[in-house]
């Protein structure tokens, strides 16, 4: 069975000769051509996993052939074959994306050496191929600044994944307070192109429409009274970046035309100009509003929410995944004691008794706003129903009166240790029940995911001293 396609190229009938009868040996299926446009012509008709070039050649050098093969497909090893007068050369070529150069006269083993450690490289780079696409199932417990491994912010995180390196305009919808902002920052900086570039932010029902027009597209001196010299817009500061346009359902009628130009042919004019501005932006609107009522009502057109919901993202309220409460509150506590310079680690079992109960009308931003305020008046490291809201404890005491019943909820510490439970078996199982990998994904050195696997039951008994396979695990 042959191992991998290569291709010889030289034009040396002595040379193809020779390193074809030392790859045959190995299995290898071996094709030769005697110029580099032979090659090229070679390469349109047939897959090739390996180049194999000489340097200097008539019409084609190795390293114009090798630039050309890049183009083409990178996922072709290109090796340079050159005298020892050249090594210059062939160095030159690995910085064009060469995977190694070998010298004449050519010796077996050199060639074998080159050609194993090309196929070895392109088995890890299939493994971690294969590796990401199954880890893909795993729940994260953090995508950029969103915390929660709910089964609807995976998706979340995934679609961010997949439509942040194209231009498609976003329209994300939610209650206020569930994190419509950093949403549009994880889709920004996930994009390779943009996420060096501009995130600009604008709260448009915070301004009046002449503000915000003035505010989104700029104007010249005159415009309007208090227009004293000319002055940029959002849209031209985050060109080549994104934007991000909360509370969209604050536009008026005649600033949703002048946005749908945006959006269609990337132009507008400053208020009080004629001139045409070009800009390079991407689009993430937000609304807390169902725009298809406004649209029904006439206070929103149509043609505008389509162009915006190219791609759409519901973003669900706290009450709908409060298996992530665990998660925020243990990150909350973290940055709000960071903040404002406090020892304070936990909340208590009570504490997160109520929390579960609630169903949080002002979503994360409300649990936020709660435990900083937690966190300013504790007294020590825990965080006790004495530090809540009255109207928390006040709800609650009713519910369990009405009720006769006290509901039970794992502790904060619990709640936490059966999530990163369910975090290392699902890495193991991805991984095959290789240690090694599991640890670098999750960050941990071996020895510590070793011990963690132990303390949750994970190692089968008897095998706590064996080599781990995916059979270990409970």
């Amino acid at each position: 069975m042959n191992k991998g396609h290569i291709l010889i190229v030289d034009d040396e009938p002595l040379t193809r000769k020779s390193l074809y009868e030392i790859l045959k040996k190995r299995d290898y299926s071996v094709s030769c051509v005697a110029s580099g446009v032979e090659a090229l012509s070679f390469l349109e008709k047939n897959h090739l996993d390996i180049v194999i070039t000489d340097l200097k050649m008539p019409q084609i050098s190795g390293i114009e052939l090798l630039k050309k093969i890049k183009e083409k497909d990178s996922n072709i090893a290109v090796v340079l074959i050159t005298a020892y007068g050249s090594i210059d050369s062939a160095v030159e070529a690995m910085r064009e994306g060469a995977f190694d150069y070998i010298t004449k006269p050519i010796l077996d083993n050199e060639i074998n050496i080159v050609i194993e450690r090309i196929f070895e490289q392109k088995t890890i780079l299939e493994e971690n191929r294969l590796l990401k696409k199954q880890l893909a199932g795993i729940k994260r417990t953090k995508f950029y600044n969103l915390i929660g491994q709910n089964q609807r912010m995976q998706s979340i995180y995934n679609l961010i994944e997949t439509i942040a390196p194209t231009n498609a305009s976003v329209l994300i919808a939610g209650e206020s307070g569930t994190g419509k902002r950093l949403i549009a920052q994880a889709i920004h900086f996930s994009d390779y192109n943009r996420k060096t570039k501009p995130f600009v932010e604008v709260s448009c029902g915070a301004l009046p429409e002449t503000l915000l027009e003035s505010e989104l597209f700029g104007h010249v001196k005159g415009a309007f009274t208090s227009a004293i010299k000319d002055r940029e817009g959002r849209f031209e500061v985050a060109h080549s970046g994104t934007i991000f346009l909360d509370e969209i359902d604050a536009f008026s009628p005649k600033l949703q035309v002048k946005l749908l130009r945006v959006l269609q042919e990337g132009e507008f004019e400053r208020v009080g100009d004629t001139r045409t501005i070009k800009v390079d932006v991407r689009v993430i609107a937000a609304t807390n509003q169902d725009l298809k009522e406004l649209i029904k009502k006439g206070s929103f057109r149509e043609d505008l929410y389509y162009r915006l919901n190219v791609i759409p993202i519901n973003v669900p309220p706290l009450r709908e995944r409060k298996d992530d409460l665990p998660l925020l509150v243990e990150y909350f506590v973290k940055k709000c004691s960071k903040k404002i310079n406090k020892n304070v680690s936990e909340i208590s079992p009570e504490v997160m008794e109520v929390f579960l109960w609630y169903d949080w009308p002002g979503n994360v931003r409300e649990l936020e706003n709660i435990i900083e305020r937690a966190v300013i008046l504790c007294k020590d490291k825990s965080i006790g129903k004495d530090e809540l809201p009255s109207f928390l404890i006040e709800g609650m005491s009713n519910l369990e009166r009405r009720s006769g019943n006290k509901r039970g909820y794992k502790t904060l510490k619990e709640a936490l240790k059966f999530s990163e439970k369910e975090i290392i078996r699902n890495t193991l199982q991805a991984c095959g029940g290789n240690r090694k990998k599991a640890a670098q994904i999750l960050g941990i050195n071996r020895t510590t995911l070793y011990n963690k696997m132990r303390d949750y039951g994970l190692l089968k008994e008897g095998n706590e001293n064996e080599g781990f396979n995916s059979g270990d695990i409970q």
